[in-house]
């Protein structure tokens, strides 16, 4: 019998690309392996990324797990990177601990996957310790969120911040710009390109092309999401097209 997964995403209100990049990742995975997935969302409220109202956000993401509980998923997915490390220094590992004691007071357990912790883990897997990063956000919130990366053991060498500050606009931002903008960059030292600090900016789309421009493995927010998701299900961690980190060969 075909193993069926829920996936369980714990989405900011404005987000428009979590429910986009990250099924189309599964989906494409259902052409090539025998599992299947189906998607549940639970939102909590954000519109303009500014530091008070990702905090007030965060405090949602209770209700969020809970409510996802209740249908029993498989595995939960938090997808706001920047709202985690704006809480400070290795804020993921709190809040996936506690968002799981939600999970498992409510009679349905399940592991809690946070876009930020995905990413930092995803570095290590593929052996990077100098990256060079692209983000959406306003500079102040880029550079927080190149320090809780540094915090992390990783070498930042160049950043990008975008400086979208309505999140609505970073769904919308084109991610055919996204080679262009890491052609300016020094990537020249770097082990891995973050294409998106960001589950919201759309990069899939650029992650072959980034690839095969600079010779060096690309990971994003949401393709470390994903792989994270997989490895906690127990599943081989292989998507096609979804660069290096989904290649089959970590």
């Amino acid at each position: 019998m075909t193993k069926q997964y829920r996936i369980g995403q714990i989405v900011p209100s404005s987000n428009t690309t979590m429910e986009t990049e990250i099924p189309a990742m599964l989906l494409a995975r259902q052409t090539i392996r025998p599992e299947r997935f189906t998607f549940h969302s639970s939102r909590m409220r954000m519109k303009k990324v500014v530091k008070e109202e990702l905090a007030a956000m965060d405090a949602e993401s209770d209700r969020c797990a809970l409510e996802l509980s209740d249908a029993r998923v498989d595995v939960l997915g938090y997808a706001c990177l920047v709202a985690i490390m704006a809480m400070g220094h290795g804020y993921h590992r709190v809040s996936q601990e506690r968002l799981r004691s939600r999970t498992v007071e409510n009679g349905g357990a399940a592991p809690v996957i946070t876009s930020a912790g995905a990413l930092v883990d995803a570095l290590k897997v593929i052996g990077a310790t100098r990256i060079v990063v692209v983000a959406p956000y306003m500079k102040p919130l880029t550079e927080l969120v190149v320090d809780y990366i540094r915090n992390e053991g990783y070498e930042v060498l160049d950043y990008r911040a975008l400086e979208i500050p309505d999140n609505l606009d970073v769904g919308r931002h084109d991610p055919s710009l996204l080679p262009g903008i890491v052609a300016q960059m020094d990537t020249s030292n770097a082990d891995a390109i973050v294409l998106s600090a960001c589950v919201q900016m759309p990069s899939l789309a650029a992650v072959a092309k980034v690839e095969a421009m600079t010779r060096k493995p690309v990971i994003t927010a949401s393709i470390a999401t994903t792989y994270a998701m997989l490895k906690a299900l127990g599943l081989e961690t292989v998507v096609p097209g979804a660069g290096a980190l989904l290649s089959g060969a970590y």
